[in-house]
């Protein structure tokens, strides 16, 4: 019997997958089978899903031993989804990638490759083109790599980084050590360094099904990310009340030189209104920025679980 090299655990976040399980299993299968030198572990995470997810992956369960699951009691996001799977995660390696094959299951050899060589902690994926995307989403996408890489040093985020990625058991241990409720998990793999190697690939379109993420969801998302590791936006809106500042005093002193100086009577009232609009609308948006990072605040201090299980494969098992 041929020595394994080690355990390799799968995780798998889905909702709403059920069109696209069944081509990742063919997918996920032909790749175990190839990497014989590896003992597997698929640890499916359903995320509260409304189609036939669940139903999928308990008779794949029963069909195959390496096949596991966790199954919330409702939608907790795809963060609360790559935690959980961490967390139940036994393998002596961990990989995660999506459901719908944009993350090929083919080049987990090429990871397990790296980590055994012992120069990497992780082996990472990343795109190297957008092809197939919408040009405003590309566009934004990359504005918000580059921002972020600025306001926030301590963190580096690839460009065209994916969450698929092979981990050793350390790099894992040290993802799970920070147990924050507010989760950027782009953002968490960059701050706990360790040596990654970065995989370029041509970016693959969904082989089923329809993306969870929209432009708007994408957006939020990015901002999440910005707040949970910087606090540039809270200097920029200092700054900008400082400025404001300058600039009114500015303002005053021409004021009073045109009107006892040059005899110039004060402006009328729509440049007056112009004025308070903006103010009003800097102040409001400084506000806006403080309150988000209260927000972040309150809910840590909550301490509530980042996710609830309602189902495992056990459960099945039992019955």
């Amino acid at each position: 019997m041929e020595k394994t090299m080690g355990k390799v655990t799968v995780i798998v976040p889905c909702y709403n997958e059920e069109e696209a399980l069944p081509g990742f299993f063919r997918e996920i299968r032909r790749i175990c089978d190839q990497m014989k030198s590896y003992e597997f572990e698929l640890l499916f995470v359903d995320d509260g899903s409304r189609d036939r997810t669940l139903e999928l992956l308990r008779q794949e369960a029963s069909e195959d031993r390496r096949v596991r699951f966790l199954s919330f009691s409702r939608n907790f996001g795809k963060e609360a989804a790559i935690y959980a799977g961490l967390e139940h995660a036994t393998g002596d390696y961990v990989a995660m990638m999506d459901a719908d094959l944009q993350d090929p299951p083919c080049l987990l050899p090429e990871m397990a490759e790296a980590l055994e060589s012992n120069e990497y902690d992780c082996a990472a994926a990343r795109r190297v083109n957008r092809k197939g995307e919408p040009p405003i989403r590309s566009l934004f996408a990359r504005l918000f790599y580059r921002l972020i890489n600025i306001v926030s040093p301590d963190v580096n985020i690839v460009d065209g980084a994916r969450d698929f990625r092979l981990m050793n058991r350390r790099m894992v241990e040290a993802v799970l050590s920070l147990k924050e409720y507010n989760r950027f998990s782009k953002g968490i793999f960059g701050w706990v360094g360790f040596r990654t190697k970065w995989i370029s690939f041509e970016n693959v379109e969904r082989t089923a099904g329809e993306t969870k993420w929209s432009f708007w969801k994408l957006f939020l998302y990015s901002l999440e990310g910005i707040v949970a590791f910087t606090t540039a936006p809270l200097s920029i809106a200092a700054v900008m009340g400082l400025v404001c500042c300058f600039v009114a005093f500015f303002m005053i002193l021409v004021v009073i030189a045109k009107t006892l100086i040059l005899g110039d009577p004060v402006g009328g009232w729509p440049s007056l209104a112009c004025i308070i609009l903006m103010l009003g609308g800097l102040q409001l948006l400084c506000m806006g920025i403080m309150g988000r990072y209260l927000a972040k605040a309150y809910l840590e201090t909550k301490h509530r679980p980042i996710y609830l299980i309602r189902e495992t494969e056990e459960d099945g098992n039992k019955g």
